[in-house]
């Protein structure tokens, strides 16, 4: 594997959009720890009048566009080397500092809540007020849950301690454990998924049996560290007011707790289709049981072409074309001659993919391309959905409400996948090529919408079990996940004793109530590329809106203006009928 050093200027991202130098940024570095100390003082100020409300601010989003800068700065480049000494020491000195600028700037929600509503609504109608008012109105919309400035920054004490679950998860089970080796190779969760991709079914079932021993060893401490995450996550619930941690997940974002079990509900509706899929994968596979070792490969093949980076974003932009010039050239200019893109593995690169845009400089895109796959091509079209995501997001919105939030994230990068799989199969006709791309998408959204969902139906479960007084135990663990494993999987699988340990290795577990984002955004995507695809003018620029809508409305109003009415569950419903038609013809090709 070659060097950083080694890659050529054009393969690798040019970070001058944020800062053109490391003094640059250390220069603005040294401006934000001023401005923390500023910030400190303010405490009070807001109520004063409202010109010192606007100072406030006004300082806030100073400190806060800084702030986001030098984190990106030294995000980034860490990602793309982490063995730099230099680039370690940058990330950890802004990780740092703005922690110290989140408690400097403790007092600002409390404040707000405690000033007369009559001099907000006065300040609100101010033609100054204009890049703050969507700000403002979100954040007086969590008024109740609110607590005071004594109780925030108490809050703000605990909130680095119920990260530690999560902390001690991830050492445990990136660094601590041992999975051994396989076939002459070490078994780790990067090489895991490449061995149940094998077409040997014993090296399948070698790497899947020595994974699950060494969680089954560790299954006690595991649940531990679980039940003190699903605690935390009460905990927080109670003392904000809300009625439980699952609304507490979804208030902020205004989503009704109904979509949530729409969600579930829809998805067991399809079980019929998702039986059938396993069905007919056991029937490719040649098997005379399935287990859950099998169920990751894939049921074509996918040959070897050749697809080099030029190439590739060629195909993308071809893909991309219902979605007009402009979205096209400025995304293909990002992808080649801007250098939005880090296109090859070195030393030190984190490994994967993905796109990171703040409100300065490009929205740059981390990939690890491999130029005779086309799912590099994929990678590379999911990301540039993501990056022009937050292109128009930026170009549109003021600072303080540009960030759209992760319900509507995947919504753009699974469009423009969508979009490129719509492209290869108007234009491919050969049998075995149009089987690997069905049986690429109908893959994609067992993964995305149907495991995510499962996932999202256990941590639902694993909560109100545990807020009812139910313990969370390695044994309650295991039954709760056996039995979702058997009603999602269906009369096909036959599951190994320890398969239900699976629910021990699944770090976004920790972060509860997130992944249900994967499959309502997989399901929004399908009914607007197919509204785009069907569609003419209006259909885009819906589409094109709801990308510059960035923050500036909560996201089901985006989204539904955007066309998709994601409440009602239909997009669901819809999503699940488009699984049936691949899967259709995908039976019609064997």
């Amino acid at each position: 594997m070659i060097a950083r050093n080694e890659q050529k200027k054009r393969d690798i991202w040019d970070l001058g959009s944020i800062y053109e130098s490391q003094k640059e940024w250390e220069r603005d570095f040294q401006k934000l720890n001023k401005e923390i100390k500023k910030c400190e003082k303010l405490r009070g100020r807001m109520k004063l009048s409202l010109d010192d409300f606007h100072f406030v601010l006004e300082s806030l989003e100073s400190a806060y566009k800084k702030a986001e800068s030098l984190s990106s700065y030294a995000f980034l480049s860490y990602a793309a080397d982490g063995t730099d000494e230099e680039n370690q020491l940058r990330l950890g000195r802004i990780e740092s500092l703005t922690s110290r600028l989140q408690s400097a700037l403790s007092f600002f929600e409390p404040e707000l809540l405690e000033m007369n509503e009559n001099e907000i609504s006065a300040y609100l109608k101010e033609k100054r007020s204009a890049p703050y008012r969507v700000f403002i109105k979100k954040t007086l919309n969590e008024k109740k849950h609110i607590l005071s400035e004594k109780e925030e920054k108490l809050m703000s004490y605990y909130s680095p301690l119920s990260s530690q679950f999560d902390d001690a998860f991830g050492d445990l089970n990136d660094i601590d454990l041992d999975f051994g080796w396989v076939n002459g190779e070490k078994l780790t969760h990067s090489t895991f998924p490449k061995f149940l991709r094998s077409e040997d079914r014993s090296i399948r079932k070698e790497a899947y049996e020595k994974l699950y021993k060494e969680y089954e060893d560790h299954q006690h401490i595991i649940s531990r560290l679980y039940a003190g995450s699903v605690k935390s996550d009460i905990f927080k619930a109670k003392a904000r007011g809300y009625k439980s941690s699952l609304e507490r997940a979804l208030s902020p974002d205004r989503i009704p707790i109904r979509l949530y079990y729409n969600l579930i509900e829809q998805i067991h509706n399809a079980f019929p289709h998702l039986h059938r899929y396993y069905s007919i994968k056991k029937k490719v596979l040649g098997v005379d049981d399935l287990r859950h070792y099998d169920v990751y490969v894939p049921m074509a093949k996918e040959e070897k072409g050749f697809y080099p980076y030029e190439e590739g974003v060629k195909m993308i932009s071809e893909a991309l074309s219902p979605l007009g010039k402009e979205y096209v050239e400025v995304l293909t200019k990002g992808l080649t001659t801007e250098r939005w893109v880090d296109r090859y593995e070195n030393k030190g690169k984190q490994s994967g993919a993905f796109s990171s845009g703040g409100y300065k400089g490009n929205p740059y895109i981390l990939t690890n391309y491999e130029d005779t796959l086309i799912s590099s091509v994929f990678t590379l079209i999911h990301e540039g959905g993501h990056s022009m995501h937050s292109y128009y997001s930026s170009k549109n919105n003021p600072f303080m409400c540009y960030s759209y939030t992760i319900f509507e994230a995947e919504v753009a990068s699974t469009f423009n996948e969508r979009l490129l799989t719509e492209h290869l199969l108007a234009n491919e006709h050969e049998k075995e090529k149009r089987k690997f791309i069905l049986s690429k998408e109908l893959d994609d959204i067992v993964a995305t919408l149907f495991r995510q969902t499962m996932f999202a139906e256990y941590e639902l479960k694993m909560h109100m079990d545990a807020e009812n007084g139910i313990p969370v135990t390695a044994a309650h663990i295991r039954e709760v996940y056996r039995k979702l494993l058997e009603d999602y999987f269906g009369p096909e699988m036959n599951f190994e004793t320890i398969s239900d340990l699976e629910a021990m290795r699944i770090p976004h577990f920790y972060r509860a109530f997130y992944v249900y984002k994967y499959a309502t955004g997989i399901s929004a995507a399908i009914s607007l590329s197919e509204k785009v695809l069907n569609g003419g003018e209006k259909e885009r620029n819906d589409y094109l809106s709801f990308l510059k809508s960035g923050g500036s409305r909560y996201p089901l109003e985006a989204l539904k203006k955007a066309g998709v009415d994601m409440a009602s569950g239909e997009a669901v419903k819809d999503a699940t009928k488009h699984f049936a038609r691949c899967l259709d013809e995908f039976e019609s090709l064997l």
